[in-house]
Protein backbone atom coordinates (compact mmCIF):
# COMPACT_ATOMS: atom_id res chain seq x y z
CA UNK A 1 0.00 0.00 0.00
CA UNK A 2 1.11 3.45 -0.66
CA UNK A 3 -0.38 6.75 0.15
CA UNK A 4 -2.11 8.88 -2.94
CA UNK A 5 -4.50 7.69 -5.29
CA UNK A 6 -1.71 6.62 -7.97
CA UNK A 7 0.51 4.18 -8.23
CA UNK A 8 3.98 4.27 -10.33
CA UNK A 9 5.09 1.14 -11.47
CA UNK A 10 8.47 0.21 -12.79
CA UNK A 11 8.96 -3.35 -14.71
CA UNK A 12 12.58 -4.85 -15.88
CA UNK A 13 12.21 -7.80 -17.37
CA UNK A 14 16.08 -9.09 -16.81
CA UNK A 15 17.83 -11.87 -17.75
CA UNK A 16 19.38 -14.33 -15.51
CA UNK A 17 22.84 -14.47 -17.00
CA UNK A 18 23.55 -10.99 -16.30
CA UNK A 19 21.60 -11.25 -12.92
CA UNK A 20 23.71 -14.50 -11.82
CA UNK A 21 26.76 -12.22 -11.90
CA UNK A 22 26.28 -9.93 -9.17
CA UNK A 23 28.56 -9.31 -7.20
CA UNK A 24 28.85 -7.95 -3.49
CA UNK A 25 31.71 -6.72 -0.74
CA UNK A 26 31.68 -5.13 2.40
CA UNK A 27 34.61 -2.64 1.68
CA UNK A 28 36.30 -0.38 3.91
CA UNK A 29 35.60 3.37 4.54
CA UNK A 30 38.59 4.24 2.68
CA UNK A 31 38.41 1.39 0.07
CA UNK A 32 38.26 2.93 -3.72
CA UNK A 33 34.58 1.48 -5.47
CA UNK A 34 35.94 2.00 -8.56
CA UNK A 35 39.01 0.05 -8.07
CA UNK A 36 36.47 -2.90 -6.79
CA UNK A 37 34.95 -2.60 -9.68
CA UNK A 38 37.70 -2.58 -12.24
CA UNK A 39 39.19 -5.79 -10.28
CA UNK A 40 35.94 -7.47 -10.16
CA UNK A 41 34.36 -7.42 -13.85
CA UNK A 42 36.98 -9.71 -15.08
CA UNK A 43 35.90 -12.28 -12.96
CA UNK A 44 32.77 -12.15 -14.17
CA UNK A 45 33.20 -13.82 -17.43
CA UNK A 46 31.02 -13.27 -20.25
CA UNK A 47 27.75 -14.73 -18.86
CA UNK A 48 26.36 -11.37 -18.48
CA UNK A 49 26.38 -10.32 -21.84
CA UNK A 50 28.38 -7.12 -22.22
CA UNK A 51 28.40 -4.51 -23.33
CA UNK A 52 25.64 -3.69 -20.87
CA UNK A 53 24.87 -1.55 -18.08
CA UNK A 54 26.41 -1.70 -14.60
CA UNK A 55 23.95 -0.89 -11.47
CA UNK A 56 26.08 -0.01 -8.15
CA UNK A 57 24.24 0.71 -5.11
CA UNK A 58 26.69 1.61 -1.83
CA UNK A 59 25.87 2.16 1.45
CA UNK A 60 22.83 1.35 3.30
CA UNK A 61 23.17 -2.42 4.38
CA UNK A 62 23.93 -5.13 2.29
CA UNK A 63 20.36 -5.62 1.39
CA UNK A 64 19.80 -1.57 1.04
CA UNK A 65 22.79 -1.72 -1.32
CA UNK A 66 21.79 -4.23 -3.57
CA UNK A 67 17.83 -2.54 -4.33
CA UNK A 68 19.49 0.47 -4.74
CA UNK A 69 21.64 -0.70 -7.56
CA UNK A 70 18.62 -2.66 -9.02
CA UNK A 71 17.28 0.66 -9.07
CA UNK A 72 19.57 2.34 -10.55
CA UNK A 73 19.36 0.21 -13.83
CA UNK A 74 16.14 1.22 -14.41
CA UNK A 75 17.46 4.84 -15.16
CA UNK A 76 17.93 5.42 -18.76
CA UNK A 77 21.10 5.56 -20.74
CA UNK A 78 22.79 9.16 -20.46
CA UNK A 79 26.51 8.35 -20.27
CA UNK A 80 27.49 10.27 -22.94
CA UNK A 81 25.43 13.35 -22.32
CA UNK A 82 27.24 12.98 -18.61
CA UNK A 83 30.97 12.74 -20.72
CA UNK A 84 29.80 15.72 -22.66
CA UNK A 85 28.71 18.35 -19.33
CA UNK A 86 31.11 17.30 -17.05
CA UNK A 87 30.11 15.64 -12.94
CA UNK A 88 28.19 17.85 -10.57
CA UNK A 89 28.81 15.23 -7.57
CA UNK A 90 30.84 12.32 -6.48
CA UNK A 91 28.13 10.11 -7.93
CA UNK A 92 28.50 11.27 -11.63
CA UNK A 93 32.50 11.17 -10.98
CA UNK A 94 32.36 7.85 -9.85
CA UNK A 95 29.97 7.06 -12.74
CA UNK A 96 32.28 8.35 -15.22
CA UNK A 97 35.75 6.73 -13.33
CA UNK A 98 34.30 3.04 -13.77
CA UNK A 99 32.87 4.22 -17.29
CA UNK A 100 36.24 4.76 -18.49
CA UNK A 101 38.23 1.95 -16.28
CA UNK A 102 35.80 -0.75 -17.22
CA UNK A 103 35.87 -0.23 -21.16
CA UNK A 104 40.18 0.25 -20.68
CA UNK A 105 39.70 -3.64 -19.89
CA UNK A 106 39.22 -4.52 -23.44
CA UNK A 107 36.58 -7.51 -23.00
CA UNK A 108 34.40 -6.32 -25.76
CA UNK A 109 31.02 -8.10 -26.60
CA UNK A 110 30.37 -11.13 -25.73
CA UNK A 111 34.12 -11.27 -23.93
CA UNK A 112 35.62 -11.19 -27.57
CA UNK A 113 37.66 -8.09 -26.86
CA UNK A 114 36.90 -4.51 -28.01
CA UNK A 115 36.30 -1.31 -26.92
CA UNK A 116 33.11 -1.26 -25.29
CA UNK A 117 32.05 -3.58 -22.31
CA UNK A 118 29.82 -0.76 -20.82
CA UNK A 119 27.49 1.53 -22.23
CA UNK A 120 26.63 3.51 -19.12
CA UNK A 121 27.14 3.11 -15.20
CA UNK A 122 25.06 3.76 -12.89
CA UNK A 123 25.23 4.63 -9.14
CA UNK A 124 23.01 5.45 -6.54
CA UNK A 125 23.70 5.98 -2.45
CA UNK A 126 22.57 6.24 0.78
CA UNK A 127 24.03 6.95 4.08
CA UNK A 128 25.78 4.11 6.05
CA UNK A 129 27.12 3.09 9.52
CA UNK A 130 31.10 5.32 9.46
CA UNK A 131 32.76 1.75 9.75
CA UNK A 132 30.85 0.03 6.87
CA UNK A 133 30.84 0.35 3.28
CA UNK A 134 28.19 -1.98 1.39
CA UNK A 135 28.64 -2.51 -2.14
CA UNK A 136 26.55 -4.12 -4.84
CA UNK A 137 27.36 -4.44 -8.30
CA UNK A 138 24.44 -6.19 -10.37
CA UNK A 139 25.15 -5.68 -14.29
CA UNK A 140 22.51 -5.69 -16.99
CA UNK A 141 22.94 -7.15 -20.36
CA UNK A 142 22.83 -5.32 -23.61
CA UNK A 143 18.60 -5.96 -23.66
CA UNK A 144 17.93 -3.45 -21.34
CA UNK A 145 14.11 -3.99 -20.84
CA UNK A 146 12.46 -1.87 -18.73
CA UNK A 147 9.07 -0.10 -18.98
CA UNK A 148 7.32 2.45 -16.45
CA UNK A 149 3.73 3.49 -16.14
CA UNK A 150 1.75 4.82 -14.05
CA UNK A 151 -2.14 3.62 -12.75
CA UNK A 152 -4.64 6.15 -11.79
CA UNK A 153 -8.00 4.68 -11.46
CA UNK A 154 -8.58 6.09 -15.31
CA UNK A 155 -8.27 3.04 -17.22
CA UNK A 156 -4.99 0.65 -18.68
CA UNK A 157 -2.23 1.68 -19.24
CA UNK A 158 -1.85 2.43 -22.62
CA UNK A 159 2.27 1.03 -23.89
CA UNK A 160 3.44 2.04 -27.23
CA UNK A 161 5.44 -0.72 -29.18
CA UNK A 162 8.23 0.54 -30.25
CA UNK A 163 8.90 0.97 -33.82
CA UNK A 164 11.00 -1.30 -36.18
CA UNK A 165 12.14 1.27 -38.09
CA UNK A 166 14.28 2.40 -35.17
CA UNK A 167 16.56 -1.02 -35.50
CA UNK A 168 19.19 -1.49 -38.18
CA UNK A 169 18.53 -3.68 -41.17
CA UNK A 170 18.87 -7.20 -40.53
CA UNK A 171 20.96 -8.96 -43.57
CA UNK A 172 21.94 -12.36 -44.54
CA UNK A 173 24.75 -11.09 -46.85
CA UNK A 174 28.02 -11.71 -44.52
CA UNK A 175 30.49 -11.69 -47.41
CA UNK A 176 32.80 -14.41 -48.76
CA UNK A 177 34.64 -15.17 -45.63
CA UNK A 178 31.78 -17.42 -43.68
CA UNK A 179 31.56 -21.35 -43.54
CA UNK A 180 28.38 -22.68 -44.53
CA UNK A 181 27.31 -25.50 -42.67
CA UNK A 182 24.66 -27.78 -42.99
CA UNK A 183 24.01 -29.89 -39.36
CA UNK A 184 21.93 -32.78 -41.08
CA UNK A 185 24.96 -33.86 -42.80
CA UNK A 186 27.68 -32.26 -41.21
CA UNK A 187 30.57 -35.13 -39.65
CA UNK A 188 32.94 -35.07 -36.70
CA UNK A 189 35.93 -34.67 -39.76
CA UNK A 190 34.00 -31.82 -40.67
CA UNK A 191 33.92 -29.77 -38.10
CA UNK A 192 38.25 -30.48 -37.45
CA UNK A 193 38.65 -28.50 -40.41
CA UNK A 194 36.74 -25.29 -38.66
CA UNK A 195 39.24 -22.75 -37.51
CA UNK A 196 38.61 -20.33 -33.48
CA UNK A 197 36.97 -17.09 -34.94
CA UNK A 198 35.70 -18.13 -38.05
CA UNK A 199 32.05 -16.86 -38.92
CA UNK A 200 29.71 -20.51 -39.44
CA UNK A 201 26.14 -19.74 -40.57
CA UNK A 202 24.13 -23.33 -39.70
CA UNK A 203 21.10 -25.24 -40.98
CA UNK A 204 18.77 -27.68 -40.11
CA UNK A 205 17.68 -29.66 -37.05
CA UNK A 206 19.41 -28.39 -33.76
CA UNK A 207 18.52 -29.84 -30.68
CA UNK A 208 17.59 -27.38 -27.74
CA UNK A 209 17.77 -27.59 -24.21
CA UNK A 210 19.22 -26.03 -20.94
CA UNK A 211 20.31 -27.08 -17.20
CA UNK A 212 16.60 -28.61 -16.65
CA UNK A 213 16.57 -30.95 -19.62
CA UNK A 214 20.08 -31.93 -19.04
CA UNK A 215 19.20 -32.92 -15.32
CA UNK A 216 15.99 -35.16 -16.58
CA UNK A 217 18.83 -36.66 -18.88
CA UNK A 218 21.29 -37.73 -16.37
CA UNK A 219 18.63 -38.77 -14.17
CA UNK A 220 16.98 -41.19 -16.83
CA UNK A 221 20.31 -42.60 -18.01
CA UNK A 222 21.43 -43.03 -14.55
CA UNK A 223 17.86 -44.83 -13.52
CA UNK A 224 18.82 -47.01 -17.16
CA UNK A 225 16.09 -45.55 -18.78
CA UNK A 226 17.97 -44.77 -21.68
CA UNK A 227 17.28 -41.28 -24.10
CA UNK A 228 13.12 -40.57 -24.19
CA UNK A 229 11.84 -41.60 -27.23
CA UNK A 230 12.89 -40.21 -30.57
CA UNK A 231 15.81 -38.12 -29.13
CA UNK A 232 18.67 -38.79 -31.13
CA UNK A 233 21.38 -36.58 -30.04
CA UNK A 234 24.77 -38.78 -32.44
CA UNK A 235 26.19 -36.64 -34.71
CA UNK A 236 23.58 -33.27 -33.48
CA UNK A 237 24.06 -30.28 -32.19
CA UNK A 238 22.50 -29.01 -28.85
CA UNK A 239 21.50 -25.26 -28.65
CA UNK A 240 21.43 -23.81 -24.58
CA UNK A 241 17.92 -22.29 -24.93
CA UNK A 242 14.96 -22.93 -23.30
CA UNK A 243 11.24 -23.18 -24.32
CA UNK A 244 9.43 -20.05 -25.36
CA UNK A 245 5.72 -20.14 -26.77
CA UNK A 246 5.70 -18.28 -30.05
CA UNK A 247 3.46 -15.14 -30.38
CA UNK A 248 0.78 -14.45 -32.53
CA UNK A 249 1.38 -16.02 -36.53
CA UNK A 250 5.43 -17.29 -35.51
CA UNK A 251 6.58 -20.39 -36.10
CA UNK A 252 8.66 -20.24 -33.15
CA UNK A 253 9.09 -18.20 -30.39
CA UNK A 254 12.05 -16.13 -29.09
CA UNK A 255 15.16 -18.44 -28.53
CA UNK A 256 18.08 -16.32 -27.11
CA UNK A 257 20.97 -18.56 -25.82
CA UNK A 258 21.07 -18.76 -21.83
CA UNK A 259 24.92 -19.12 -20.25
CA UNK A 260 26.88 -22.21 -21.43
CA UNK A 261 28.70 -22.46 -18.21
CA UNK A 262 25.69 -23.53 -16.59
CA UNK A 263 25.76 -26.93 -18.53
CA UNK A 264 29.71 -28.05 -17.48
CA UNK A 265 28.19 -30.23 -15.03
CA UNK A 266 26.84 -32.04 -17.75
CA UNK A 267 29.47 -31.90 -20.61
CA UNK A 268 31.01 -35.31 -19.98
CA UNK A 269 27.66 -37.19 -19.69
CA UNK A 270 26.55 -35.55 -23.26
CA UNK A 271 29.81 -36.12 -24.92
CA UNK A 272 30.64 -39.78 -23.46
CA UNK A 273 26.68 -41.21 -23.16
CA UNK A 274 25.05 -39.96 -25.85
CA UNK A 275 26.99 -39.16 -29.45
CA UNK A 276 26.26 -35.38 -29.19
CA UNK A 277 28.96 -33.19 -31.44
CA UNK A 278 28.55 -29.65 -30.38
CA UNK A 279 27.28 -27.16 -27.75
CA UNK A 280 25.78 -23.78 -29.05
CA UNK A 281 25.68 -21.41 -26.12
CA UNK A 282 26.90 -17.93 -25.21
CA UNK A 283 29.44 -17.31 -22.64
CA UNK A 284 32.37 -19.04 -21.54
CA UNK A 285 32.87 -22.85 -20.45
CA UNK A 286 34.79 -23.74 -17.19
CA UNK A 287 37.60 -25.45 -17.03
CA UNK A 288 36.10 -28.61 -16.20
CA UNK A 289 34.10 -28.41 -19.64
CA UNK A 290 37.21 -27.51 -21.58
CA UNK A 291 38.96 -30.54 -20.04
CA UNK A 292 36.14 -33.17 -21.33
CA UNK A 293 35.84 -31.56 -24.51
CA UNK A 294 39.91 -32.08 -24.96
CA UNK A 295 40.10 -35.35 -23.30
CA UNK A 296 36.87 -36.68 -25.08
CA UNK A 297 37.60 -35.41 -28.70
CA UNK A 298 33.83 -35.76 -29.69
CA UNK A 299 32.71 -32.17 -29.97
CA UNK A 300 33.69 -28.25 -30.21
Amino acid sequence: MVPGDAVDIQIAAKGGGSENKTKMVMLNPSDDVAEWVEKTLPTMGAGWCPPGMLGIGIGGTAEKAAVLAKESLMEHIDIQALIERGPDNADEALRLDIFDRVNKLGIGAQGLGGLTTVVDVKVKTAPTHAASKPVCLIPNCAATRHVHFTLDGSGPAELAPPKLEEWPQVTWEVGDNVRRVNLDTVTKEDVQSWKTGETVLLSGKILTGRDAAHKRLQEMLRNGEGLPEGVDFNGRFIYYVGPVDAVGDEVVGPAGPTTSTRMDKFTDMMLAETGLTGMIGKAERGPAAVESIKTIKRCI
